[in-house]
């Protein structure tokens, strides 16, 4: 039995991820001869094209997609073998955030990630809002944060991408025609300016029924029947349910869960941790239930 380079793996899931030859290039130092060559000598060993001509570009066939899935599964298990030999030196503290609405949802399983790769780990955790947990990650109160703003200054990954809807209780009587009652959070709210902004492309009127600055406050006014708010599919109970383009009511985006990373830490075990999760964490990992 063959068995593959993980060096060679590594270049084409950085091809994949980078979408070229010169981006891969850059993102893992070598030339970009450098990386034609090794993908040559990765198409000759599987003995199939792993690559075909796009116009100017070159994409992965079939067989490439399916050697690029388990080439990640390879190159992950190879480094946490790597990982687990030199966990000794892996202690210490890490604080992690988390906002409300999926504190039960996508913090579980990131948590249970972390602490598998690094067992003698000691976590904090601080669960709040969004806009104040990207302020203490960039302040250095926060290592990690999950979190729906986006901040391009930061280092940080997609764990999920969540269709954003309408909520009501599942008893709520909606009456289209008349001015929608809003349950809705103050102005550092994304969902708010979601919420806003498709109601009045919409040319709807609306009008605040419940207005709350926390999670527990807006799960209460809608399961007393309040009103209706836009929120991540993630927060739908048993005991709500959705409103849509059936109901008269705008469509509304995704949000993307991301990943963040205080920026400028001299805490080795902070990157070990940050790299480790990125190398084996996909967003299927964090599937099972539900930023505000």
């Amino acid at each position: 039995m063959k068995n593959f380079d993980l060096t060679q793996l590594r270049t084409l899931v950085a091809i994949a991820e980078h979408e070229t030859y010169v981006a891969a290039a850059e993102k893992t130092h070598r030339t970009q001869a450098a990386l034609t060559q090794q993908m040559q000598r990765l198409e000759a060993q599987a003995g199939v094209p792993l690559f075909e001509k796009a116009g100017r570009y070159r994409r992965l066939t079939a067989h490439g997609r399916r050697l690029l899935d388990y080439a990640k599964h390879m190159i992950a298990i190879n480094d946490e073998a790597w990982r687990a030999l030199k966990d000794r030196e892996l202690t210490g503290s890490l604080r992690v955030g988390s906002p409300q609405d999926v504190a039960d949802s996508i913090l579980p399983p990131l948590l249970a990630n972390i602490a598998r790769l690094s067992p003698r780990l000691q976590m904090e955790i601080h669960v709040g809002r969004s806009p104040f947990l990207m302020e203490s990650l960039r302040v250095g109160e926060l290592d990690l944060t999950v979190s729906t703003r986006e901040d391009p200054a930061l280092e940080g990954m997609v764990l999920r991408t969540s269709p954003t809807v309408w909520l009501c209780a599942a008893d709520y009587v909606f009456e289209p025609g008349k001015p929608v009652p809003l349950i809705i959070a103050d102005e550092h709210s994304l969902y708010r300016r979601i919420a806003l902004t498709a109601l009045d492309s919409a040319r709807m009127s609306w009008r605040t029924a419940y207005l709350a600055p926390h999670m527990i406050g807006i799960k209460a006014a809608i399961r007393a029947g309040l009103g209706v708010t836009a929120r991540s599919v993630e927060l739908l109970g048993p005991d709500m349910r959705v409103l849509g383009e059936k109901d008269g009511l705008p469509r509304l985006p995704d949000v993307s869960y991301y990943l963040w990373m205080r920026p400028d830490s001299l805490n080795p075990v902070l990157r070990q941790v940050y790299d480790g999760l990125k190398s084996t964490l996909r967003p299927l990992d964090l599937r099972g239930g539900s930023g505000a």
